[in-house]
């Protein structure tokens, strides 16, 4: 009987440890201050930038990206300082993908990453000759789109990125974990439990983190985060929010447009680029939203894509009218030509903002500017400040701002319409890119009702 009294008490002892080193290992998990951005059930506090509904989805506790189309998924509010943990495999030798941090809300003009920081994310088998001057297998760290940083250590040839000091990566389809400290301005990157790179002197140093789609499939998991105190950024420091947008082209296909038959192979799909040939066999050659907006910004990027040709183009005057010669005869001026489009507003081609090659530049309402039925401050409204065109073959970025009857155009940074009237504009449809026998392509399409 007391042997039996012996084990029963030396069984409720073992019990008592137990549950100790239980509460103990809770509550050192309760307070280390980190929590999860990934809940392992479903994308709840992601938004994806420009990228399909498709290309990131949860499977067995993973977040899987497709790779298609190249882009970006950001969280849902914007970090400043903080210590993230996440584990990455890719499925493909070779495979690329990345963690962007303090990004923007919308990719820069013309591509389709944000500005903010990359922290790379590579395959061993990236490049099977070895290892070049602009990429190692991981763990590089670089401003993108405008962005600013100081590199240390390990130095690429160009003076822009910071290469680890250690190659530390498992190839696919093994699991890699990364621990990346952001404080202000600084990036410290350890790659499976060594830190191998450093970066500082960030901007902007607060923004979204995100991950990054780029070609092949690529596996995220155990992603946390525990933030820091603040060092209060300036506002120059902190990324563009550019909150309330959302994707009109998905990368993938033409969900959200009307693809009328005659589209197929003409208005197409090309990663994160719509490009058209110019040659719809559609009875509307136009490509037309599916939905319907009244106040609206639109953000739209364009390039043309055929050779420039020297050609004769009209001269237009600040008040709409078209500039004469001495003779009273129309006047031209000789310039590379590529092509001719626009935006059409409000299921509209009277409120179409032009894209082309005329001196003017791009941005004006054609069909305003030349009806002379219209008030002079109308038509003179309507007609470009200036001419902000990249040259041909660079990208364009449109952000049009329709309110009431009034149209704002920025172009390229510049406001070249400036609240112009259009009177009888109606007040709510769709949104088309034109069809003009040219081709074009579109990119970074985005739209935020007002």
């Amino acid at each position: 009987m007391r042997q039996k009294r012996h084990w029963q008490k030396l069984a409720v002892c073992l019990a008592l440890i137990a549950l100790t080193c239980v509460s103990a290992r809770g509550a050192d998990d309760a307070t280390d201050g980190f929590v999860p951005l990934f809940n392992g059930q479903d994308l709840s506090g992601w938004v994806p930038i420009n990228v399909a509904p498709s290309t990131f989805s949860v499977r067995d506790g993973i977040i899987v990206s497709t790779g298609i189309p190249t882009g970006l998924m950001r969280t849902q509010r914007q970090y400043e300082n903080f210590i993230i943990e996440l584990e990455w495999r890719h499925m493909k030798p070779g495979g690329n993908a990345g963690l962007f941090v303090w990004g923007d809300g919308l990719p820069a003009c013309g591509t389709p990453f944000a500005r903010g920081m990359e922290v790379q994310i590579l395959d061993n088998g990236f490049n099977a000759q070895g290892k070049n001057e602009w990429y190692t297998t991981h763990g590089d760290v670089f401003p993108v789109m405008g962005s600013k940083m100081t590199p240390t250590g390990r130095i690429s040839s160009t003076g822009q990125r910071s290469f680890p000091l250690e190659e530390r990566s498992k190839s696919s389809p093994e699991w890699n974990h990364y621990r990346l400290e952001a404080s202000d301005g600084v990036l410290r990157l350890s790659v499976n439990g060594k830190e191998v790179t450093v970066g500082k002197d960030a901007s902007p140093r607060k923004g979204f983190l995100c991950l990054e789609s780029e070609g092949s499939e690529c596996h995220f998991r155990n992603i946390r985060i525990r933030e820091l105190p603040s060092t209060n950024p300036s506002p120059d420091e902190i990324a563009d929010p550019a909150e309330g947008f959302v994707p009109l082209y998905t990368g993938v296909d033409l969900s959200n447009w009307r693809a009328d038959a005659g589209h197929e192979g003409h208005w197409q799909p090309s990663d994160w680029k719509l490009s058209y040939d110019g040659k719809s066999e559609a009875a509307d050659k136009n490509l037309w939203s599916e939905k319907e907006f009244g106040d609206f910004v639109l953000v739209c990027d364009w390039r043309w894509t055929r050779k420039p040709e020297p050609k004769p183009l009209p001269v237009v005057l600040p008040s709409g009218d078209q500039a004469v010669d001495e003779a009273g005869q129309p006047k031209t001026e000789v310039v590379p030509d590529a092509g001719d489009s626009g935006v059409y507003l409000r299921g509209n081609s009277k409120s179409q903002v032009n894209m082309w090659c005329w001196p003017v530049g791009s941005g004006e309402v054609y069909g305003y500017r030349t009806d002379s039925s219209q008030p002079a401050e109308v038509r003179a409204g309507v007609t470009p400040k200036k001419n902000a065109d990249k040259p041909i073959g660079q990208w364009n970025r449109f952000i049009i701002t329709m309110k009431g009857d009034r149209l704002t155009v920025n172009l390229n940074g510049e406001t070249v319409i400036e609240n112009a009237q259009l009177p009888g504009v109606p007040s709510r449809g769709p949104i088309a890119l034109q069809h003009h026998g040219d081709p074009i392509e579109f990119a970074n399409i985005f739209v935020k009702e007002l």
